[in-house]
C-alpha cells in the first residue's frame, strides 16, 4: 500500500501544483469574461485579456515545463541533485550573449536570437564543466564553479547596461526574468521548440537510464556513453537557453521542480521526464500568478522571485551532501622565506604607493589624451580624485583582512565576503535602510549593512555547525543565502521605486558619489580593523591548530569566533558601503598573499591588507580610464578580474 502510494504520488503533487497556478488564472479570465462578448470597438480589457493575459499564462507554463526538463536531465547526466540552469550559471551565460548582442542589433528576434542564448549558455557551461571533471562533477564544485560564472556573467552583462543607461530599464528588468506579453509572438514560437526537444529527450529516456550505472555500466551494456552524455547536455542546455532568449532568467525551476517530483516518490527517469515538467508548470505559473495578486502592475520580474524558492531548497537539501572538512596547508616558513619577509612588505608598500600616486596624477585630459596631472589643475582635479582613491585603498584594505579572517575560520581557501553570501547580507541591509529611512546618513547605512552581514554569517554557521563547519557546506549555505538575498534585492530593485534604480547603481560598486567624509570615514575603518585583526592575530593561528589542540593551548574556541565573526561583518559591511557586493578582493589578496610566501597570520594579514588596497586602488582607476570619459564601477571591474582567478583556484584545486 505504501508503495502504490508512493508510486502516485509524483503525479498527484504535481498535478495538484498545475490546478492551484490554473485556479489562480482562471479567476483572472473568469473576471474578464464579460468582455470577450464585445465584438467591435475598442474594449480594453478585452484586448489586455487576449494580448496579454492569456500569452503570459501560455508562456509561463511553457517555459516551467521546459526549466523543469533541463534541470531533470542536467541532475540525472550528472548525477547530481543540485544541479540545473540557474545554479549553474547556464542561464546568466545565455543572458550576457544577448543583452551584448541586443546592444548592437536591437531588433535581433527568432532564430537569431536563440542562437546567440545557445552560444552564451554552451560557452558558460563549457567553462563550468571543464573545471567540474577535474573533481568528477561532485556537488560542491558544480555549483561553485556556476556560481563564479554566473557572477562573472552577470557583472560584466551590469557593465553593458550601465553603459548604455538609456535602455537600463527595460534590459535588467527582463534579464531578471519578465514573463510580461504583448502578443502571442513568444509563446507561439517557443511552443515548437520546447516540444522537439522534449520529444528527443523523451527518446533518450533509455540512455538517460543506463547513464545512471557509471561509465563501465552504461558501456558494457552497449551505450556510447560520452556521446549519450553530450547529446543529452546539448538538450538540457537548449532548453535553458530558449527560455532564456524568450523571457530572461527565471531562477531556480529547473531545480525545485525535479526535487519535488524525486522526493513525492518519482523514482524511474521516464516518471520523472514526465511529471517534472508538469510540475514546473505549475510552479512557474502558481508563482506568476501569486505576484500579480500580490504586486499588480507588472514590476515584480516572476524570475527574481523564483529564486526566493530555490534558496530555501539548496539549504534543505544540504545535510543530503556529503563534506569534509579540510584546513588550509600548514606550510613551515624557510629560511629563506624569513630573510625576506621585510623585503617583501617594503616591495608591497613602495608599489601601493606608487600605484596610489599614478592614480591621483596620471590618467586621461578632457581630450582623451594620456598625460600627468598638471599643477595648475590641482585645485579643480584633485577634490574629486583624492576621496575615490582613498576610499578605494580602505575599500580594499578592509576586504582583504576580512577574506583572510574567513579562509582561516572556515579552513577554506574558497572562503570570501562575496562567496559566503555575506556581502549580499549587507547589501539587503543597505536596502532596508533606504526604504525605511527617507535620507540614510553613514552611520545608519552603516548600522544596517553590518546587521546584515551578521545575520548571514550567524544563519550560515548555524547551519553548518552540525557538520563541524565543513568548509563545503559553509560555502554552499553562503551561496544559497545570497541567491535568496540577491532575488530579495532584486525584488526591491525592480519595484519601479527611484531608490530601487539608485540601489542598482550602489549595488555595481562605484564611487561616484564618495566625499571627504566617506573617504575619511574608510580609511579610519580600516586602521581600526587591521588594528583589531592584528590583535586577534593568536586565535588565527590557534584555530588553524583545530579545536581541540586550540582549546588545550588555553584558547577559549566560541568566543574567538564569534569576536572574529563580528569584526568579519563589521569589515565587509564598511567595505560594500564603498565597492558594492561583488568585488572579490576578499578572495584575491589573501591568495596572492600567501603565494607571497607568507605563512604567518600577522605576515599575511599586513600582505593581505596592502594587497587588497592596491587591488581596489587598480580597480577604481581602470574603471575610471578604460571607457573615458564615461566611467565603469570599481566593483564590477574587480570583479570581472576576480572570478576568472577564483575559477582558476578552483581548477587547480585538489
Amino acid at each position: 500500500m505504501k508503495a502504490r502510494l508512493s508510486h502516485f504520488g509524483a503525479p498527484v503533487l504535481a498535478g495538484l501544483l498545475l490546478f492551484s497556478g490554473l485556479a489562480l488564472a482562471v479567476r483572472e479570465i473568469w473576471a474578464a469574461l464579460p468582455h470577450l462578448e464585445a465584438t467591435g470597438g475598442y474594449d480594453a480589457e478585452r484586448l489586455l485579456l487576449l494580448y496579454s493575459t492569456l500569452p503570459r499564462m501560455a508562456t509561463a507554463l511553457i517555459a516551467g515545463a521546459a526549466l523543469a526538463l533541463s534541470g531533470t536531465i542536467l541532475q540525472q547526466v550528472l548525477r547530481n541533485p543540485l544541479a540545473s540552469p540557474t545554479t549553474l550559471g547556464i542561464s546568466t551565460g545565455a543572458n550576457l550573449a544577448l543583452v551584448s548582442v541586443m546592444l548592437a542589433v536591437p531588433s535581433l528576434g527568432g532564430w537569431g536570437r536563440d542562437a546567440v542564448a545557445l552560444a552564451g549558455s554552451s560557452a558558460a557551461a563549457l567553462a563550468i564543466f571543464s573545471i567540474s571533471a577535474r573533481h568528477g562533477f561532485s556537488p560542491f564544485s558544480l555549483i561553485l564553479s556556476g556560481m563564479i560564472v554566473g557572477l562573472w556573467c552577470g557583472a560584466a552583462a551590469a557593465i553593458l547596461v550601465l553603459m548604455n543607461d538609456q535602455y537600463l530599464s527595460g534590459i535588467f528588468i527582463w534579464g531578471a526574468g519578465s514573463l510580461s506579453q504583448q502578443s502571442w509572438v513568444i509563446p507561439a514560437s517557443l511552443l515548437p521548440k520546447v516540444t522537439l526537444l522534449a520529444a528527443l529527450a523523451f527518446l533518450a529516456t533509455r540512455p538517460l537510464a543506463l547513464s545512471q550505472l557509471g561509465d563501465a555500466g552504461a558501456t558494457s551494456l552497449g551505450l556510447p556513453i560520452k556521446w549519450a552524455r553530450s547529446l543529452m547536455l546539448v538538450i538540457a542546455i537548449a532548453l535553458s537557453a530558449l527560455v532564456t532568449s524568450a523571457v530572461g532568467v527565471i531562477g531556480f525551476i529547473g531545480l525545485v521542480a525535479p526535487q519535488i517530483v524525486r522526493l513525492a516518490g518519482a523514482r524511474r527517469i521516464l516518471s520523472q521526464l514526465i511529471w517534472s515538467p508538469v510540475a514546473g508548470a505549475g510552479l512557474l505559473l502558481l508563482t506568476d500568478q501569486t505576484i500579480k495578486l500580490v504586486a499588480p502592475g507588472d514590476f515584480v520580474p516572476t524570475g527574481a522571485v523564483t529564486a526566493l524558492l530555490g534558496g530555501p531548497i539548496l539549504i534543505a537539501l544540504l545535510p543530503r551532501l556529503a563534506t569534509a572538512s579540510r584546513a588550509l596547508p600548514r606550510v613551515a616558513a624557510s629560511q629563506h622565506a624569513t630573510n625576506n619577509r621585510m623585503a617583501s612588505f617594503a616591495a608591497l608598500l613602495v608599489l601601493v604607493i606608487i600605484l596610489a600616486i599614478a592614480a591621483i596624477f596620471f590618467g586621461r585630459a578632457p581630450d582623451g589624451a594620456w598625460a600627468w596631472l598638471p599643477t595648475a589643475s590641482w585645485d579643480e582635479i584633485l577634490p574629486l580624485r583624492l576621496p575615490r582613491v582613498g576610499a578605494a585603498f580602505g575599500a580594499g584594505t578592509v576586504l582583504g583582512v576580512t577574506g583572510l579572517i574567513l579562509q582561516r575560520l572556515t579552513g577554506n581557501e574558497m572562503a570570501s565576503p562575496e562567496v559566503l553570501g555575506v556581502s549580499a547580507g549587507a547589501t539587503l541591509g543597505v536596502a532596508a535602510a533606504m526604504f525605511v529611512f527617507a535620507a540614510p546618513g553613514l552611520a545608519v547605512q552603516l548600522a544596517f549593512a553590518g546587521g546584515g552581514s551578521l545575520a548571514v554569517l550567524t544563519l550560515i554557521f548555524l547551519l553548518s555547525a552540525r557538520s563541524g563547519f565543513g568548509p563545503n557546506r559553509v560555502l554552499l549555505a553562503g551561496i544559497a543565502f545570497g541567491a535568496i538575498l540577491d532575488a530579495g534585492v532584486g525584488v526591491l530593485a525592480a519595484s519601479g521605486d527611484p531608490r530601487g534604480l539608485a540601489l542598482v547603481r550602489w549595488m555595481a560598486g562605484s564611487t561616484y558619489f564618495v566625499d571627504n567624509a566617506v573617504a575619511a570615514s574608510a580609511l579610519l575603518i580600516a586602521l581600526g580593523c587591521l588594528a583589531a585583526a592584528f590583535l586577534a592575530n593568536r586565535w588565527l593561528a590557534l584555530l588553524q591548530l583545530g579545536p581541540e589542540t586550540a582549546s588545550e593551548l588555553g584558547l577559549r574556541i566560541v568566543p574567538a569566533r564569534a569576536v572574529l565573526f563580528g569584526l568579519s561583518a563589521i569589515m565587509t559591511a564598511a567595505a560594500t558601503l564603498v565597492v558594492g557586493p561583488l568585488s572579490f578582493v576578499g578572495l584575491m589578496a589573501p591568495h596572492l598573499a600567501h603565494g607571497l610566501g607568507l605563512r604567518r597570520p600577522a605576515a599575511q594579514l599586513l600582505a593581505a591588507a596592502l594587497i587588497g588596497a592596491a587591488l581596489l586602488v587598480i580597480a577604481d582607476w581602470t574603471g575610471r580610464m578604460i571607457a573615458f570619459p564615461y566611467q565603469i564601477p570599481a566593483g564590477l571591474i574587480s570583479a570581472l578580474v576576480g572570478a576568472p582567478m577564483l575559477l582558476i583556484v578552483l581548477r587547480r584545486r585538489a
